[in-house]
Protein backbone atom coordinates (compact mmCIF):
# COMPACT_ATOMS: atom_id res chain seq x y z
CA UNK A 1 0.00 0.00 0.00
CA UNK A 2 1.28 3.46 -0.87
CA UNK A 3 1.23 6.08 1.85
CA UNK A 4 -0.34 9.37 0.79
CA UNK A 5 1.99 12.35 1.43
CA UNK A 6 1.04 14.54 4.41
CA UNK A 7 -1.57 12.01 5.55
CA UNK A 8 -1.85 10.94 9.19
CA UNK A 9 -0.15 7.70 8.11
CA UNK A 10 2.78 9.55 6.55
CA UNK A 11 3.14 11.82 9.58
CA UNK A 12 3.14 8.77 11.84
CA UNK A 13 5.93 7.08 9.88
CA UNK A 14 7.93 10.31 10.02
CA UNK A 15 7.57 10.96 13.75
CA UNK A 16 6.45 7.97 15.84
CA UNK A 17 8.59 5.08 17.12
CA UNK A 18 6.18 2.17 17.58
CA UNK A 19 6.46 -0.51 20.26
CA UNK A 20 6.58 -4.15 19.16
CA UNK A 21 6.87 -3.15 15.49
CA UNK A 22 9.31 -3.93 12.68
CA UNK A 23 10.47 -0.40 11.83
CA UNK A 24 11.49 -1.26 8.25
CA UNK A 25 8.12 -2.85 7.43
CA UNK A 26 6.32 0.00 9.15
CA UNK A 27 8.00 2.57 6.92
CA UNK A 28 6.55 0.76 3.91
CA UNK A 29 3.07 -0.07 5.16
CA UNK A 30 2.33 2.73 7.63
CA UNK A 31 0.02 2.44 10.63
CA UNK A 32 -3.56 1.31 11.00
CA UNK A 33 -5.15 4.44 12.44
CA UNK A 34 -8.02 3.88 14.87
CA UNK A 35 -10.39 6.84 15.04
CA UNK A 36 -13.22 5.71 17.32
CA UNK A 37 -14.92 2.94 19.25
CA UNK A 38 -18.36 1.53 19.93
CA UNK A 39 -18.79 -1.25 22.48
CA UNK A 40 -16.60 -4.21 21.46
CA UNK A 41 -15.86 -2.55 18.09
CA UNK A 42 -13.25 -0.04 16.95
CA UNK A 43 -13.43 2.06 13.78
CA UNK A 44 -10.48 3.07 11.63
CA UNK A 45 -10.04 6.43 9.93
CA UNK A 46 -11.52 5.04 6.71
CA UNK A 47 -14.73 4.12 8.54
CA UNK A 48 -14.12 0.36 8.67
CA UNK A 49 -15.49 -1.38 11.75
CA UNK A 50 -13.68 -4.21 13.57
CA UNK A 51 -14.39 -6.53 16.47
CA UNK A 52 -11.54 -5.87 18.91
CA UNK A 53 -10.75 -9.49 19.71
CA UNK A 54 -7.91 -8.66 22.10
CA UNK A 55 -9.65 -5.81 23.98
CA UNK A 56 -6.83 -3.55 22.81
CA UNK A 57 -3.97 -5.22 24.68
CA UNK A 58 -5.88 -7.62 26.97
CA UNK A 59 -7.28 -4.54 28.71
CA UNK A 60 -10.40 -2.71 27.45
CA UNK A 61 -12.75 -4.79 29.57
CA UNK A 62 -15.78 -2.50 29.14
CA UNK A 63 -15.24 -1.84 25.46
CA UNK A 64 -14.55 1.48 23.81
CA UNK A 65 -17.55 3.72 24.51
CA UNK A 66 -18.34 3.58 28.23
CA UNK A 67 -19.49 7.14 28.97
CA UNK A 68 -19.59 6.66 32.74
CA UNK A 69 -15.80 6.41 32.72
CA UNK A 70 -15.48 9.54 30.59
CA UNK A 71 -17.69 11.44 33.03
CA UNK A 72 -15.76 10.12 36.05
CA UNK A 73 -12.51 11.45 34.61
CA UNK A 74 -14.11 14.78 33.72
CA UNK A 75 -15.61 15.29 37.19
CA UNK A 76 -12.30 14.57 38.87
CA UNK A 77 -10.33 16.78 36.48
CA UNK A 78 -12.71 19.65 37.23
CA UNK A 79 -12.46 19.16 41.00
CA UNK A 80 -8.74 18.39 41.39
CA UNK A 81 -6.78 17.56 38.24
CA UNK A 82 -3.57 16.43 39.93
CA UNK A 83 -1.93 15.74 43.22
CA UNK A 84 0.73 13.32 44.38
CA UNK A 85 1.22 11.06 47.38
CA UNK A 86 4.87 11.84 48.19
CA UNK A 87 5.82 12.92 51.69
CA UNK A 88 2.61 11.69 53.31
CA UNK A 89 0.25 13.63 51.01
CA UNK A 90 -2.99 11.99 49.93
CA UNK A 91 -6.34 12.50 48.25
CA UNK A 92 -9.71 10.86 48.61
CA UNK A 93 -9.84 8.90 45.34
CA UNK A 94 -6.56 7.11 46.05
CA UNK A 95 -7.63 6.25 49.61
CA UNK A 96 -11.00 4.93 48.49
CA UNK A 97 -9.47 2.91 45.67
CA UNK A 98 -6.92 1.34 48.01
CA UNK A 99 -9.71 0.37 50.40
CA UNK A 100 -11.72 -1.20 47.59
CA UNK A 101 -8.77 -3.22 46.32
CA UNK A 102 -7.84 -4.58 49.74
CA UNK A 103 -11.46 -5.56 50.32
CA UNK A 104 -11.60 -7.31 46.94
CA UNK A 105 -8.39 -9.27 47.44
CA UNK A 106 -8.72 -13.03 47.59
CA UNK A 107 -5.99 -13.20 50.28
CA UNK A 108 -5.29 -10.77 53.16
CA UNK A 109 -3.34 -7.70 52.04
CA UNK A 110 -2.12 -4.73 54.03
CA UNK A 111 -1.27 -1.78 51.75
CA UNK A 112 -1.57 -0.64 48.14
CA UNK A 113 1.17 1.17 46.20
CA UNK A 114 0.03 2.99 43.05
CA UNK A 115 1.91 3.32 39.77
CA UNK A 116 0.99 3.84 36.11
CA UNK A 117 1.54 0.54 34.31
CA UNK A 118 1.93 -3.15 34.92
CA UNK A 119 5.64 -2.83 34.13
CA UNK A 120 6.04 -0.23 36.88
CA UNK A 121 4.08 -2.30 39.38
CA UNK A 122 6.27 -5.34 38.71
CA UNK A 123 9.43 -3.24 38.73
CA UNK A 124 8.33 -1.93 42.13
CA UNK A 125 7.79 -5.49 43.34
CA UNK A 126 11.38 -6.37 42.37
CA UNK A 127 12.72 -3.40 44.33
CA UNK A 128 10.55 -4.27 47.33
CA UNK A 129 11.81 -7.88 47.25
CA UNK A 130 15.36 -6.57 47.57
CA UNK A 131 14.42 -3.91 50.13
CA UNK A 132 12.50 -6.45 52.22
CA UNK A 133 15.39 -8.89 52.46
CA UNK A 134 17.81 -6.13 53.42
CA UNK A 135 15.33 -5.00 56.07
CA UNK A 136 15.04 -8.47 57.63
CA UNK A 137 18.79 -9.05 57.65
CA UNK A 138 19.09 -11.39 54.67
CA UNK A 139 21.09 -9.31 52.20
CA UNK A 140 22.26 -12.39 50.25
CA UNK A 141 18.68 -13.49 49.49
CA UNK A 142 18.13 -11.48 46.29
CA UNK A 143 17.72 -13.77 43.28
CA UNK A 144 14.33 -13.79 41.62
CA UNK A 145 12.85 -16.61 39.55
CA UNK A 146 10.43 -16.13 36.70
CA UNK A 147 9.45 -18.56 33.94
CA UNK A 148 10.25 -19.11 30.30
CA UNK A 149 7.56 -17.46 28.11
CA UNK A 150 6.43 -15.27 31.03
CA UNK A 151 5.52 -11.65 30.42
CA UNK A 152 5.96 -9.15 33.26
CA UNK A 153 6.71 -5.89 31.47
CA UNK A 154 9.39 -3.90 29.69
CA UNK A 155 11.35 -1.88 32.25
CA UNK A 156 14.91 -3.07 32.81
CA UNK A 157 13.85 -5.26 35.74
CA UNK A 158 10.41 -6.34 34.53
CA UNK A 159 11.71 -7.12 31.02
CA UNK A 160 14.35 -9.28 32.67
CA UNK A 161 11.54 -11.19 34.38
CA UNK A 162 9.83 -11.55 31.00
CA UNK A 163 10.88 -14.85 29.47
CA UNK A 164 10.57 -14.03 25.76
CA UNK A 165 13.70 -13.76 23.56
CA UNK A 166 12.67 -10.61 21.67
CA UNK A 167 12.42 -8.72 24.97
CA UNK A 168 16.04 -9.60 25.81
CA UNK A 169 17.89 -9.67 22.52
CA UNK A 170 20.19 -6.64 22.02
CA UNK A 171 18.84 -4.98 25.18
CA UNK A 172 21.55 -6.77 27.21
CA UNK A 173 18.91 -8.49 29.32
CA UNK A 174 18.20 -10.19 31.63
CA UNK A 175 20.10 -8.42 34.40
CA UNK A 176 22.05 -10.46 36.92
CA UNK A 177 20.04 -12.23 39.57
CA UNK A 178 16.97 -12.92 37.41
CA UNK A 179 16.50 -16.62 36.66
CA UNK A 180 13.97 -18.57 34.61
CA UNK A 181 12.41 -21.96 35.23
CA UNK A 182 10.13 -24.19 33.17
CA UNK A 183 7.08 -22.97 31.28
CA UNK A 184 4.02 -25.00 32.39
CA UNK A 185 2.61 -25.65 28.91
CA UNK A 186 1.76 -29.34 28.85
CA UNK A 187 0.97 -29.42 25.12
CA UNK A 188 4.43 -28.23 24.12
CA UNK A 189 6.77 -29.33 26.92
CA UNK A 190 5.41 -32.57 28.38
CA UNK A 191 7.32 -35.76 27.72
CA UNK A 192 5.60 -38.44 25.58
CA UNK A 193 2.79 -40.05 27.57
CA UNK A 194 3.31 -37.72 30.56
CA UNK A 195 0.05 -36.82 32.30
CA UNK A 196 -0.75 -33.24 33.25
CA UNK A 197 -0.28 -33.95 36.95
CA UNK A 198 3.03 -35.74 36.33
CA UNK A 199 4.14 -32.76 34.24
CA UNK A 200 3.17 -30.41 37.09
CA UNK A 201 5.23 -32.55 39.48
CA UNK A 202 8.22 -32.33 37.15
CA UNK A 203 7.88 -28.53 36.87
CA UNK A 204 7.87 -28.24 40.67
CA UNK A 205 10.86 -30.57 40.96
CA UNK A 206 12.73 -28.51 38.37
CA UNK A 207 12.02 -25.34 40.37
CA UNK A 208 13.32 -27.00 43.52
CA UNK A 209 16.46 -28.13 41.71
CA UNK A 210 17.07 -24.56 40.53
CA UNK A 211 16.67 -23.19 44.06
CA UNK A 212 19.03 -25.81 45.48
CA UNK A 213 21.57 -25.23 42.70
CA UNK A 214 21.56 -21.47 43.28
CA UNK A 215 21.41 -21.84 47.06
CA UNK A 216 18.16 -21.36 49.02
CA UNK A 217 19.76 -18.58 51.05
CA UNK A 218 20.16 -16.57 47.83
CA UNK A 219 16.71 -17.06 46.26
CA UNK A 220 14.24 -14.36 47.26
CA UNK A 221 11.09 -14.52 45.14
CA UNK A 222 9.10 -16.22 42.39
CA UNK A 223 6.97 -14.24 39.90
CA UNK A 224 3.98 -15.84 38.21
CA UNK A 225 1.05 -14.81 36.07
CA UNK A 226 -1.85 -17.06 37.13
CA UNK A 227 -2.38 -17.67 33.41
CA UNK A 228 0.53 -16.75 31.13
CA UNK A 229 -1.20 -14.54 28.57
CA UNK A 230 1.34 -12.94 26.23
CA UNK A 231 3.45 -16.10 26.17
CA UNK A 232 0.59 -17.86 24.38
CA UNK A 233 -2.34 -18.14 26.81
CA UNK A 234 -0.73 -20.88 28.87
CA UNK A 235 -3.14 -22.48 31.33
CA UNK A 236 -1.23 -24.31 34.08
CA UNK A 237 -2.00 -28.02 34.51
CA UNK A 238 -3.98 -29.28 37.52
CA UNK A 239 -1.97 -29.33 40.80
CA UNK A 240 0.73 -27.05 39.32
CA UNK A 241 0.34 -24.14 41.72
CA UNK A 242 -0.27 -26.42 44.70
CA UNK A 243 3.10 -28.09 44.05
CA UNK A 244 4.95 -24.87 43.16
CA UNK A 245 3.75 -23.14 46.33
CA UNK A 246 4.89 -26.08 48.48
CA UNK A 247 8.41 -25.63 47.09
CA UNK A 248 8.37 -21.87 47.68
CA UNK A 249 7.17 -22.33 51.26
CA UNK A 250 9.85 -24.94 51.94
CA UNK A 251 12.64 -22.51 51.01
CA UNK A 252 11.05 -19.28 52.30
CA UNK A 253 10.66 -17.76 48.82
CA UNK A 254 8.18 -14.91 48.33
CA UNK A 255 5.43 -15.35 45.73
CA UNK A 256 4.40 -12.39 43.59
CA UNK A 257 1.25 -12.84 41.48
CA UNK A 258 1.12 -10.77 38.30
CA UNK A 259 -2.63 -10.14 37.86
CA UNK A 260 -2.12 -7.42 35.24
CA UNK A 261 -4.14 -9.40 32.66
CA UNK A 262 -5.98 -11.99 34.77
CA UNK A 263 -7.35 -9.54 37.33
CA UNK A 264 -10.92 -8.19 37.53
CA UNK A 265 -12.91 -11.01 36.01
CA UNK A 266 -10.98 -12.27 33.01
CA UNK A 267 -10.75 -15.89 34.25
CA UNK A 268 -14.29 -16.01 35.65
CA UNK A 269 -13.28 -14.88 39.15
CA UNK A 270 -12.29 -11.44 40.37
CA UNK A 271 -8.65 -12.53 40.39
CA UNK A 272 -6.75 -15.33 38.71
CA UNK A 273 -5.38 -16.22 42.14
CA UNK A 274 -8.90 -17.41 43.06
CA UNK A 275 -9.19 -19.45 39.88
CA UNK A 276 -5.90 -21.27 40.43
CA UNK A 277 -5.63 -21.36 44.24
CA UNK A 278 -2.68 -18.99 44.63
CA UNK A 279 -1.84 -17.27 47.94
CA UNK A 280 0.73 -14.56 47.07
CA UNK A 281 2.72 -12.13 49.20
CA UNK A 282 2.30 -9.36 46.63
CA UNK A 283 -0.13 -8.82 43.76
CA UNK A 284 0.41 -6.50 40.79
CA UNK A 285 -2.53 -5.27 38.73
CA UNK A 286 -3.30 -2.79 35.94
CA UNK A 287 -5.18 -2.94 32.60
CA UNK A 288 -8.76 -3.91 33.60
CA UNK A 289 -8.39 -1.98 36.86
CA UNK A 290 -9.55 1.10 34.93
CA UNK A 291 -10.82 -0.75 31.85
CA UNK A 292 -7.72 1.01 30.43
CA UNK A 293 -9.53 4.32 30.05
CA UNK A 294 -6.76 5.87 32.16
CA UNK A 295 -3.25 4.56 32.89
CA UNK A 296 -3.05 3.19 36.43
CA UNK A 297 -1.56 0.19 38.20
CA UNK A 298 -1.31 -1.03 41.75
CA UNK A 299 0.82 -3.35 43.83
CA UNK A 300 -0.75 -4.89 46.92
CA UNK A 301 1.58 -6.09 49.68
CA UNK A 302 0.83 -8.23 52.71
CA UNK A 303 1.44 -7.28 56.33
CA UNK A 304 4.76 -9.14 56.54
CA UNK A 305 6.15 -7.07 53.66
CA UNK A 306 4.69 -3.85 55.05
CA UNK A 307 6.25 -4.32 58.49
CA UNK A 308 9.69 -4.68 56.93
CA UNK A 309 9.16 -1.55 54.80
CA UNK A 310 7.87 0.30 57.86
CA UNK A 311 10.93 -0.45 59.97
CA UNK A 312 13.47 0.17 57.21
CA UNK A 313 11.88 3.45 56.13
CA UNK A 314 12.17 4.60 59.75
CA UNK A 315 15.82 3.57 59.88
CA UNK A 316 16.66 5.30 56.57
CA UNK A 317 14.28 8.21 57.05
CA UNK A 318 12.08 7.51 54.03
CA UNK A 319 10.81 4.83 51.67
CA UNK A 320 12.77 6.13 48.70
CA UNK A 321 10.56 5.01 45.85
CA UNK A 322 7.58 6.46 43.99
CA UNK A 323 6.16 7.81 40.73
CA UNK A 324 4.96 11.36 40.14
CA UNK A 325 1.69 10.15 38.67
CA UNK A 326 1.15 7.13 40.90
CA UNK A 327 -2.47 7.21 42.11
CA UNK A 328 -3.25 10.19 39.86
CA UNK A 329 -6.67 11.54 40.96
CA UNK A 330 -8.32 11.22 37.53
CA UNK A 331 -6.93 7.72 36.96
CA UNK A 332 -8.00 6.63 40.44
CA UNK A 333 -11.48 8.08 39.89
CA UNK A 334 -11.86 6.13 36.65
CA UNK A 335 -10.64 2.95 38.36
CA UNK A 336 -13.21 3.45 41.14
CA UNK A 337 -15.98 3.93 38.60
CA UNK A 338 -14.81 0.83 36.74
CA UNK A 339 -15.07 -1.24 39.92
CA UNK A 340 -18.55 0.18 40.55
CA UNK A 341 -19.63 -0.82 37.04
CA UNK A 342 -18.27 -4.33 37.53
CA UNK A 343 -20.35 -4.62 40.68
CA UNK A 344 -23.55 -2.91 39.51
CA UNK A 345 -23.70 -4.77 36.20
CA UNK A 346 -22.63 -8.11 37.68
CA UNK A 347 -19.78 -8.37 35.20
CA UNK A 348 -18.51 -11.54 36.86
CA UNK A 349 -21.89 -13.19 36.35
CA UNK A 350 -21.90 -12.03 32.75
CA UNK A 351 -18.42 -13.45 32.12
CA UNK A 352 -19.49 -16.75 33.65
CA UNK A 353 -22.61 -16.80 31.47
CA UNK A 354 -20.72 -16.36 28.18
CA UNK A 355 -17.36 -17.99 28.83
CA UNK A 356 -18.75 -21.46 28.08
CA UNK A 357 -19.77 -20.27 24.60
CA UNK A 358 -16.34 -18.63 24.18
CA UNK A 359 -14.38 -21.73 25.21
CA UNK A 360 -16.58 -24.04 23.13
CA UNK A 361 -16.10 -21.81 20.09
CA UNK A 362 -12.36 -21.70 20.68
CA UNK A 363 -12.00 -25.47 21.08
CA UNK A 364 -14.13 -26.10 17.99
CA UNK A 365 -11.07 -25.03 15.98
CA UNK A 366 -9.27 -28.19 17.10
CA UNK A 367 -10.59 -29.77 13.89
CA UNK A 368 -8.85 -27.22 11.69
CA UNK A 369 -5.73 -28.47 9.87
CA UNK A 370 -3.68 -25.48 11.08
CA UNK A 371 -4.61 -25.73 14.77
CA UNK A 372 -2.51 -27.97 16.97
CA UNK A 373 -3.89 -26.80 20.29
CA UNK A 374 -6.82 -24.66 21.42
CA UNK A 375 -6.55 -23.51 25.02
CA UNK A 376 -7.96 -20.98 27.42
CA UNK A 377 -10.10 -20.25 30.44
CA UNK A 378 -12.80 -17.69 31.12
CA UNK A 379 -12.76 -15.06 28.36
CA UNK A 380 -9.18 -15.55 27.23
CA UNK A 381 -7.72 -18.11 24.88
CA UNK A 382 -5.34 -18.92 22.05
CA UNK A 383 -4.89 -21.17 19.03
CA UNK A 384 -1.43 -22.66 18.50
CA UNK A 385 -0.66 -22.96 14.80
CA UNK A 386 1.25 -26.05 13.64
CA UNK A 387 2.43 -27.53 10.37
CA UNK A 388 1.79 -31.11 11.49
CA UNK A 389 -0.91 -31.86 14.06
CA UNK A 390 0.51 -35.32 14.84
CA UNK A 391 4.14 -34.37 15.44
CA UNK A 392 3.36 -30.79 16.59
CA UNK A 393 5.96 -29.52 14.12
CA UNK A 394 5.72 -25.77 13.63
CA UNK A 395 6.16 -23.74 10.47
CA UNK A 396 9.45 -22.02 9.76
CA UNK A 397 9.22 -18.75 11.76
CA UNK A 398 10.16 -16.78 8.65
CA UNK A 399 6.82 -17.81 7.13
CA UNK A 400 4.91 -15.85 9.79
CA UNK A 401 1.89 -18.14 9.55
CA UNK A 402 0.21 -17.06 12.80
CA UNK A 403 0.81 -13.44 11.82
CA UNK A 404 -0.85 -14.17 8.47
CA UNK A 405 -3.91 -15.48 10.31
CA UNK A 406 -4.04 -12.12 12.08
CA UNK A 407 -3.71 -10.25 8.79
CA UNK A 408 -6.52 -12.26 7.22
CA UNK A 409 -8.68 -11.74 10.31
CA UNK A 410 -8.25 -8.01 9.78
CA UNK A 411 -9.68 -8.29 6.26
CA UNK A 412 -12.70 -10.02 7.81
CA UNK A 413 -13.21 -7.23 10.36
CA UNK A 414 -11.46 -8.72 13.40
CA UNK A 415 -8.43 -7.47 15.30
CA UNK A 416 -6.42 -10.07 17.18
CA UNK A 417 -2.72 -10.56 17.84
CA UNK A 418 -0.25 -13.22 16.81
CA UNK A 419 2.52 -13.90 19.31
CA UNK A 420 4.99 -16.46 18.01
CA UNK A 421 3.00 -19.48 16.83
CA UNK A 422 -0.20 -18.53 18.66
CA UNK A 423 -3.18 -16.38 17.76
CA UNK A 424 -4.62 -14.81 20.89
CA UNK A 425 -8.17 -13.84 21.87
CA UNK A 426 -9.26 -11.72 24.82
CA UNK A 427 -12.38 -9.73 23.88
CA UNK A 428 -13.99 -7.03 26.03
CA UNK A 429 -15.85 -8.68 28.90
CA UNK A 430 -19.12 -7.10 27.75
CA UNK A 431 -19.18 -9.36 24.67
CA UNK A 432 -22.43 -11.28 24.06
CA UNK A 433 -23.07 -14.84 22.89
CA UNK A 434 -24.02 -13.66 19.39
CA UNK A 435 -20.91 -11.48 19.16
CA UNK A 436 -18.75 -14.43 20.22
CA UNK A 437 -20.27 -16.51 17.43
CA UNK A 438 -19.63 -13.68 14.95
CA UNK A 439 -16.03 -13.29 16.12
CA UNK A 440 -15.24 -16.98 15.72
CA UNK A 441 -16.93 -17.10 12.29
CA UNK A 442 -14.43 -14.45 11.21
CA UNK A 443 -11.59 -16.46 12.78
CA UNK A 444 -12.68 -19.53 10.79
CA UNK A 445 -12.53 -17.57 7.55
CA UNK A 446 -9.08 -16.24 8.43
CA UNK A 447 -7.80 -19.76 9.19
CA UNK A 448 -9.26 -21.10 5.95
CA UNK A 449 -7.65 -18.28 3.95
CA UNK A 450 -4.31 -18.98 5.61
CA UNK A 451 -4.51 -22.71 4.95
CA UNK A 452 -5.07 -22.04 1.26
CA UNK A 453 -2.12 -19.63 1.33
CA UNK A 454 0.36 -22.04 2.96
CA UNK A 455 -0.84 -24.96 0.81
CA UNK A 456 -0.15 -22.84 -2.29
CA UNK A 457 3.36 -22.04 -1.03
CA UNK A 458 2.63 -18.55 0.32
CA UNK A 459 1.97 -16.66 -2.92
CA UNK A 460 2.58 -12.92 -2.80
CA UNK A 461 -0.69 -11.07 -3.26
Amino acid sequence: MSIRPNSIEARDVLNVLHPYTNAVKHEKSGPMVIAGGDGIYVIDNAGNRYIEGLAGLFCASLGFSEQRLVRAATRQMEQMPFYHSFGGKSHETAVELAERLINLSSVPMSKVFFANSGSEANDTAVKIVWYYHNAIGKPEKKKIISRLRAYHGVTVASASLTGLPANHRDFDLPINGILHTDCPLHYRYAEPGESEEAFATRCAASLEELILREGPDTVAAFFAEPLMASGGCIVPPPTYYEKIQAVLKKYDVLLIADEVICGFGRTGNMFGCETFGIAPDMVSMAKQLSASYMPISALMINEKIYQAIRSDSDKIGTFGHGFTYGGHPAAAAVALETLKIYEERNILDHVRSVMGKFQAGLHAFSDHPLVGNARGIGLIGALEIVKDKTTKEVYDPSWGVAAHVGERALTHGLITRALGDTVNFCPPMIITDSQIADMFARVRRALDDTYVWVTAGRPVS
